[in-house]
């Protein structure tokens, strides 16, 4: 095996593991909105957690979740003429588009999640949106590592596509 092939499967396991983490959280977010919605509306004692666990527990889902939607190809495309297309068109229109919208735009995002998630902990930033008042840090770090993973699984997707162009074959093939 290649290293690049090794550096690809590393990159696909820590996307699968992000997935499998990421995926927990759907549960505290049915649980937590539950117990609020049963504690308001029930017993007309409202949580000052439920909010901020909620938001937490929903971004970490979503960028947890990202490198995994990403490796799958399960991510939001408008494919109507896409589908349609040779598979090295379709491969050219993916490194372009990866070269001109995501990676410049992932770049920014993770620059600014870093410089942010430094200073949440340097400062010792809290969530300020309810009483509750949980830390921001552990939830920006979080926050920092999904759009990592991303980037990293769009690195490999990159070069699979580079090599697919070239070759005519997957990478990943023995």
């Amino acid at each position: 095996m290649t290293i690049i092939r090794w550096i690809l499967k590393f990159i696909d396991s820590l996307s699968e593991a992000a997935g499998s983490i990421g995926k927990w959280f759907a549960l505290v977010l049915v649980a937590a909105g539950t117990y609020e919605t049963i504690s308001r509306h029930f017993f007309g004692s409202p949580t000052i957690w439920a909010y901020d666990t909620l938001s937490m527990a929903g971004g970490i889902l979503y960028l947890l979740g990202a490198s995994f939607d990403y490796k799958h190809n399960a991510h939001t495309r408008v494919d109507i003429i896409y589908s349609h297309l040779k598979p090295r068109v379709r491969v050219l229109i993916d490194i372009i588009a990866s070269l001109v919208l995501f990676f410049p735009l992932m770049t920014v995002l993770l620059w600014f999640s870093f410089t942010w998630t430094v200073k949440a902990w340097k400062i010792g930033e809290v969530m300020f949106t309810s009483f509750w008042y949980p830390p921001a840090g552990p939830y920006r770090t979080v926050f920092t590592i999904g759009l990592l993973l991303l980037v990293l699984q769009g690195v490999a997707q990159f070069i699979r596509d580079i090599h697919f162009l070239v070759r005519g074959t997957t990478i990943d093939q023995p």
